[in-house]
């Protein structure tokens, strides 16, 4: 079970202390807001049918913010529209992610491209969406945070090892020692290895040669961007311009091969959202007339 290696360090937008919650965040563990970065603003959520909706501005940048709500180290593993933010991969909840310290606090700002700069979230529409343009348009409009509990350490008896101890066995320590000191290297290493996107499946095939397209396939296909076009009013996130987001490595055991909590936010154009009935069309108030056409016949 893949449970432990280590994942990505949010050196980015940590605050201390978690002050005041606002009533819209979603989680337990994490708070999830989406915050409009060019309102600078946190966007309301809608509940409906038990899942939380925000109304997004086409053009806007948006911020993913994270909010540990625990004395302890969490990994947030963060997917829009399906995919993995780290690593571009179609995503999976034992992807790599960023660890949040405890009580900290994270703005995640874009697609992450290296250690130093992320590609911008925004708004657009689906087809321009990063993941329309990557051939996974099926989850444009979610936000899922997969967050996983830190696996606690257990003490070294070797710490207890009395100063005394006979030379043989002052040998045998060192050689511990050294093993484990080695064992530590291997270990940052292959975390740093970890760290770094992977190449994703889709990626692979993609690079593949393939034969030409099989009439139903492209028959299928067609149908597809025909779907497509018919919800090209719907909300995606497109792949912005390259910012400085720099972060660093950092070694995290997961407490289990499934996360603690999943949070989920969906997210719309507003009208798109009044339509659906999640936002309620503001009542038009009254606005008697001074003169009607005729006279209408009494009750």
């Amino acid at each position: 079970m893949p449970t432990r290696r280590a994942l990505l360090l949010a050196s980015l937008t940590l605050a201390g202390l978690v002050a005041a919650l606002p009533a819209h965040a979603a989680g337990s563990l994490v708070d999830v807001q989406i915050v409009d970065r060019n309102l600078n603003q946190v966007l309301p959520a809608y509940r409906h049918r038990g899942v939380p909706y925000v109304a997004g501005q086409p053009g806007n940048r948006y911020a993913v913010r994270m909010v540990n709500r625990t004395g302890a180290r969490v990994l947030v593993v963060l997917s829009v529209d399906g995919i993995n933010a780290v690593s571009g991969e179609t995503a999976a909840v034992n992807q790599t992610g960023y660890v949040l310290a405890p009580y900290a606090s994270a703005e995640i700002t874009g697609w992450r491209k290296s250690m130093t700069e992320a590609a911008a979230f925004c708004f657009t529409s689906l087809a321009d969406s990063y993941a329309a343009r990557t051939d996974r348009p099926d989850n444009v409009g979610v936000i899922g945070v997969a967050i996983f509990r830190e696996r606690a350490l257990r003490p070294d008896p070797r710490a207890w090892e009395p100063p005394w101890s006979s030379s043989s066995r002052e040998s045998d320590g060192s050689r511990d020692a050294a093993r484990g000191a080695g064992s530590g290297l291997n270990e940052s290493r292959s975390a740093a290895a970890a760290a770094e996107p992977a190449p994703s499946s889709d990626t692979a095939r993609a690079k593949a040669a393939q034969p030409p397209a099989s009439p139903a396939a492209e028959a299928q296909r067609a149908d597809a961007m025909g779907r497509l076009a018919e919800s090209a009013k719907r909300l995606g996130t497109g792949h912005g311009e390259r910012e400085h987001a720099p972060i660093t490595h950092t070694a995290f055991e997961r407490a289990g091969s499934q996360p603690n909590e999943v949070v989920l936010v969906r997210y719309d154009s507003h009208a798109n959202l009044v339509a659906m009935g999640v936002i309620r069309a503001p009542d038009r108030p009254f606005e008697p007339q001074p003169f009607a056409r005729f006279v209408p016949d009494p009750r």
